[in-house]
């Protein structure tokens, strides 16, 4: 519980050095994009911003049992082939994210691309996403949807043996364009 009175929770939050990544004084001077002067969710207006090549990667991964990773290796799943669907799936989802997300801009036109890398060091499956677009707004949230889905969808196909499995480190490597420019994860 916060302390603060409701007039405090009211108005924008200002994001903190250090925090998503940023430092110093642009941090600093940042405020949480989708409130507005009352603290109300709101669209972002992004009429005004410049038009620019964008792009985004994310990753994550699925840990599974030793059966369940032989199941989406060696094929032999009643489901079908887990990587084929699960790549799919996160490409269609990619695509619908700004109707999934909530103040999350519709972006039709983005490219997705997804890429599945079973590891037998996890036993499981690595996903990364990318998400790249000429607008103006970024494709962060494309990204991260391409890779939830396609590890949920990974899930759905293998959980008959294996319902213990877990989905894990869902996050944003890299992004480039826009006003904010390039950040890259471990280079905060």
């Amino acid at each position: 519980m916060s302390n603060s009175s409701p007039a405090d929770t009211n108005r924008p939050v200002q994001a903190a050095a250090g925090d998503s990544g940023d430092t110093g004084a642009s941090a600093a001077r940042r405020t949480l994009t989708h409130l507005g002067p009352e603290g109300e969710a709101t669209m972002v207006d992004v009429t005004d911003k410049a038009s620019t090549a964008r792009e985004a990667v994310a990753r994550g991964l699925l840990r599974c049992s030793p059966r369940a990773f032989r199941l989406l290796t060696e094929g032999g799943n009643p489901k079908g082939d887990v990587e084929h669907v699960a790549r799919l799936a996160g490409i269609m989802a990619g695509k619908r994210a700004g109707e999934l997300i909530p103040l999350c801009h519709v972006l039709p036109a983005a490219s997705i691309a997804v890429e599945l890398e079973p590891d037998p060091s996890l036993p499981g499956l690595r996903v990364t996403a990318s998400a790249s677009i000429k607008g103006r707004t970024g494709v962060e949230m494309e990204a991260l949807t391409a890779v939830s889905v396609t590890l949920l969808t990974a899930y759905d196909m293998l959980k008959s043996v294996d319902r213990g499995m877990t989905i894990e480190s869902i996050e944003l490597a890299r992004k480039s364009g826009g006003r904010s420019g390039s950040w890259q994860r471990g280079r905060d």
